[in-house]
């Protein structure tokens, strides 16, 4: 199905009212576009075109002026019309050498009719022809894009889209997947290859017109048109277009049954977390189902999914495929496992340690980031576990992970590190609760002040933090709680009465800190509250 767009300037000089129509400059002009007709009679015109214009004069608007005419040509090239077609006899006679030589200069098409022709007649001829060309256009596109959506149905190698793409056009087509070689269609002799690969950016030829598709907001493979034996027209960008997005459609399909096959694995796979086998044992796995992968070094992340809370349709699969792609363009080859409510993800690392949580960060934000996330997981929880140098040792990333997320589920400042090696006091936090009566020890210390806000909305607590985290200056409390000092010196004497005038003292001061980050971790205002009114009720 090959198309004949667009119209030319030779095409035009083939139709009806042209027969005895003389091209007198610009012959290398005759393969430009022509995408209207304009009859001008006026020498001021470059505000009145858009490009791709022919124009039709009698030559009456400069008639015998040489200076007016060439002012008009200037303006005609500089405007990229499509050529000029002069009637002449009536008004003009002749046209100045050094127009001719400025048309050839820039390959601008100059017409001579050498009789009077209807203007009125050669515009309607030629944009009822311009109009069925479009209309024929819209047709063929949208038949194109019938056949494309049939071979989706059955379609089981990419190369089918892309034979399908080459038999419209008749230009050579490429394609070429992020880290894969070129494909050709059809196939290239090896020598025109490498030639092509050398002559322009990119490894593209300098001349090929590239489309990029992406998948999850990210570039996952091009689609390119090398031509052959004319220029890429409009009709054939429309027709890439169209491809583009039916490989797409395709290659999402194909990563979906990947990923559907991978969760067969999931038993396995939790037999791993669990610590179940040996480096060995893992290495073989990997062998077997991933032969061209070679790393033995990771991390382990997991979240939560809640699927009570989740808006729509949620398909866990395709969150899984968004999770595995965002990471595998930064290096990581990834597995998922489903273990109850939580989904862990296995990342093996191929690129090297000294990045990889700069990676897994950037690959998080980007996953949190992603309209599929915001729109159905708004609330996503995520802990990223310890970087590991064996397969065998991937359990003790998942336990890191899982113990990362409790700590984040259960703080209230959500800006917290996912990671578990920058929880530094909040893991002591954990073991000292599971070992000591951790909550009634933050209850003698900051129940009182709690009381005392829940009562008079005093805001002691807030001051507290604040106060520490300034190291003592009044001033800079002052100002980031956007107070006058008289307010804060009055808060500090409540706070002094509660905690003791020495509550600044080094080893009082770290005890306190402590306990704010327990009471963050552990409890609420209201459980610290209760407790404290019980321990007052015990004392009385």
């Amino acid at each position: 199905m090959e198309c004949s767009f667009p119209l030319t300037v030779a095409d035009v000089l083939r139709r009806k009212y042209f027969e005895r129509a003389v091209v007198a400059a610009g012959k290398g002009g005759l393969s430009r576009i022509v995408k209207w007709v304009h009859v001008v009679e006026v020498t001021k015109i470059s505000n009145l075109l858009r490009g791709k214009e022919l124009i039709l004069s009698t030559g009456v608007g400069w008639r015998e002026d040489a200076s007016l005419f060439l002012s008009l040509l200037r303006q005609l090239i500089e405007c990229d019309a499509s050529g000029l077609c002069i009637e002449l006899g009536t008004y003009a006679s002749s046209i100045p050498d050094e127009a001719l030589k400025l048309a050839d200069q820039h390959d601008f098409p100059i017409v001579f009719f050498l009789e009077e022709v209807p203007f009125v007649e050669i515009t309607h001829d030629i944009h009822t022809h311009l109009i069925n060309q479009q209309y024929q256009m819209i047709s063929q596109l949208e038949s194109y894009s019938q056949e494309l959506n049939k071979k989706l149905l059955t379609v089981h190698d990419h190369r089918e889209i892309l034979t399908c793409l080459h038999d419209c056009l008749g230009h050579h087509v490429a394609f070429k997947m992020q880290g894969g070689d070129v494909e050709y269609i059809p196939c290239r002799p090896r020598q025109k290859r490498e030639a092509s690969i050398c002559s322009g950016n990119s490894g593209w030829p300098v001349d090929a017109v590239v489309k990029p598709i992406s998948l999850f907001g990210a570039e996952y493979a091009e689609l390119a048109l090398l031509p052959d034996g004319r220029d890429v027209n409009e009709f054939d960008l429309l027709i890439l277009d169209r491809t583009a997005t039916a490989l797409a459609q395709h290659l999402l399909r194909n990563l979906y049954a990947e990923e559907k096959r991978r969760t067969e694995e999931n038993e396995w796979l939790k037999g791993w977390l669990e610590g179940e086998y040996s480096d060995q044992e893992i290495s073989s796995f990997l062998l077997d189902h991933h032969p061209s992968f070679d790393s033995r070094r990771g991390v382990v992340w997991v979240c939560k999914v809640e699927r009570a809370h989740q808006k729509g349709n949620f398909d866990l699969t395709y969150f899984k495929l968004l999770c595995r792609s965002l990471f595998e363009q930064r290096g990581f080859f990834v597995f998922s496992v489903e273990i109850g409510r939580q989904l862990a993800f296995i990342a093996l690392d191929w690129r090297g340690e000294s990045t990889w949580k700069k990676r897994v960060e950037d690959g998080i934000e980007s996953i949190k980031a992603s309209d599929f996330v915001r729109t159905r997981l708004p609330s996503l929880s995520i802990g990223v576990g310890t970087f590991v140098n064996s397969l065998s040792a991937m359990n003790q990333s998942y336990r890191a992970a899982l113990e990362a997320l409790k700590i984040r589920n259960r703080l209230k400042d959500q800006t917290v590190s996912p990671f578990y090696e920058d929880l530094h006091l909040y893991r002591m936090i954990m073991v000292l609760d599971k070992y000591s009566n951790l909550r009634e020890t933050a209850c003698q210390y900051l129940g009182p002040i709690i009381e005392y806000d829940r009562k008079y909305n005093g805001k002691l607590l807030e001051t507290l933090k604040v106060y520490l985290q300034c190291n003592g200056s009044k001033q800079e409390t002052a100002k980031r709680l956007f107070i006058v000092r008289q307010t804060l010196y009055h808060r500090i004497e409540k706070l002094e009465s509660f905690l003791g005038p020495d509550f600044m003292a080094p080893d009082k001061r770290l005890a306190i800190e402590l306990m704010i980050k327990a009471y963050d971790c552990l409890m609420d205002a209201d459980e610290i509250s209760y407790r404290h009114r019980n321990v007052q009720r015990w004392a009385d």
